[in-house]
């Protein structure tokens, strides 16, 4: 055998050996490594504690929007008719609910709202109320809420503090003032509530026995138009409102009345006795909802009564308000509001001239008591969580106007103008 022949089998002898060696070296080096460096354990991370997990059935949203609002003139939600405008509208709200229990559920909203002198900004309950459902059947269902919770008054009362579910970034201010907002806007009660589902359409209903929310300088300004010595005390009052909606919407029909009952507590010096204040409002409301349009308007009645204060005359008159109002989307993101609202405070003295020429006026004058108001709007939702809103006013009469924000009403102008945008954010 030649030498070239020994060297190849030698070479295929140790190359086998090799392989065959190779992995239980590589197996062993960890192990031996270990006992020559001896490294010493590392001792053990204590265990952080567990944070508590929430119910799988709470839901936590929020918004945040921010307004700047120009008028020409007058104010509206502070400063507005200034050069530089107004940025003195802000909205910031908090919401959560849980169903501990399948018909029984907790809700909650804390709001700051910042709206010109009435409503400095300052948190507080919105509504918060326990909702449990006596009955729930495949076509009705019957229940109760106690707590605080909105007043069931037309069409945009429940929502109206959410931007992404009014209509505009002012609701019409014949029905919804903003100056008597919170007269309005919710009680503490308990309320009757129930369904009832057909082919003929869905009936509901909404019934309750509250006390109104009355404290505070904006009802006390909203109800004398001024400041007085003593304060205002909720009494026993009532609320309802009875919905039908046919063909999943598309045409809606509702009827809203209460009747809110306040009593008056005169200061140490106070020129007023211990009268009481009725306010009675009875709404009728109607829209229609198509592919790419909407038509809505609504008609109140507002009964208004004074009594027992001494040297105010007991007074008893009823408001007139209504509006019409259509709203176009070109896409999902885009849609056009145009508004027609119109205020009298007293439909028996439709443009204030009686109420200007008697004493109760204190020199307030005629248009203080009427107003109406063209609106036109656009709003562009950038994104589900993002909207943009613009809108300009065209307004004959100052009958909305807060008088916290224009405390002087010879500064008061009867035609104005206002234009606002607003940026609001949801999640």
């Amino acid at each position: 055998m030649s030498s070239k022949s020994n060297n190849s089998m030698r070479n295929r002898f140790v190359g086998a050996i090799i392989l065959i060696a190779l992995p239980a070296l590589l197996w062993s080096l960890p192990a031996q490594a270990e006992k020559l460096l001896k490294l010493p354990k590392l001792p053990e991370l204590p265990k952080l504690p567990e944070l508590p997990k929430l119910p799988h059935n709470l839901q936590i949203h929020g918004f945040a929007s921010q307004s700047w609002l120009k008028s020409s003139d007058n104010n509206v939600f502070g400063k507005s008719s200034s050069d530089s405008g107004s940025f003195g509208f802000t909205e910031v709200g908090l919401n959560a609910s849980m169903r501990p229990l399948t018909r029984l559920q907790f809700s909650a909203q804390m709001l700051s709202r910042r709206a010109g002198e009435g409503s400095p900004g300052n948190v507080r309950l919105d509504y918060g109320f326990m909702d449990y459902t006596y009955f729930s059947g495949e076509s009705s269902q019957l229940g109760i809420r106690l707590g605080r919770m909105k007043t069931p008054l037309g069409f945009y009362n429940d929502t109206r503090d959410v931007p992404f579910t009014r209509p505009s970034i002012l609701l019409p201010q014949s029905i919804y003032f903003d100056r008597t907002r919170k007269l309005a806007l919710a009680a503490d009660g308990v309320h009757l509530y129930g369904e009832r589902r057909s082919d003929m359409g869905d009936i509901s209903f909404q019934a309750g026995v509250v006390r109104p929310l009355v404290r505070g300088d904006e009802a006390e300004v909203a109800v004398f138009q001024q400041l007085l010595p003593g304060h205002l005390a909720p009494e026993i009052s009532y609320t309802s409102r009875v919905n039908y909606d046919l063909d999943g919407g598309r045409i809606r029909f509702a009827v809203s009345a209460s009747q809110l009952n306040m009593s008056y507590a005169p200061g140490a010096v106070d020129g007023l006795r211990a009268g009481s204040v009725r306010f009675t409002p009875l709404i009728f409301s109607a829209q229609y909802n198509a592919e790419r349009w909407s038509l809505t308007s609504e008609y109140a009645l507002r009964r208004l009564e004074y009594n027992n204060f001494g040297v105010i005359p007991n007074l008893d008159f009823v408001g007139e308000s209504y509006y019409f109002q259509g709203a176009y989307r070109f896409t999902p993101e885009w849609e056009a509001v145009v508004r027609y609202d119109v205020l009298h405070t007293d439909r028996d003295d439709r443009d204030g001239s009686k109420w200007a020429a008697s004493p109760a006026s204190r020199g307030r004058p005629a248009h203080t008591r009427y107003a109406k108001d063209i609106t036109v709007g656009l709003r562009w939702n950038v994104t589900p969580e993002f909207m943009l809103r613009a809108e300009y006013h065209n307004v004959n009469g100052t009958g909305w106007l807060s008088t916290l924000d224009n405390p002087n009403p010879g500064d008061l102008v009867q035609r104005w103008h206002l234009f606002s945008v607003l940026g609001s954010y949801r999640f």
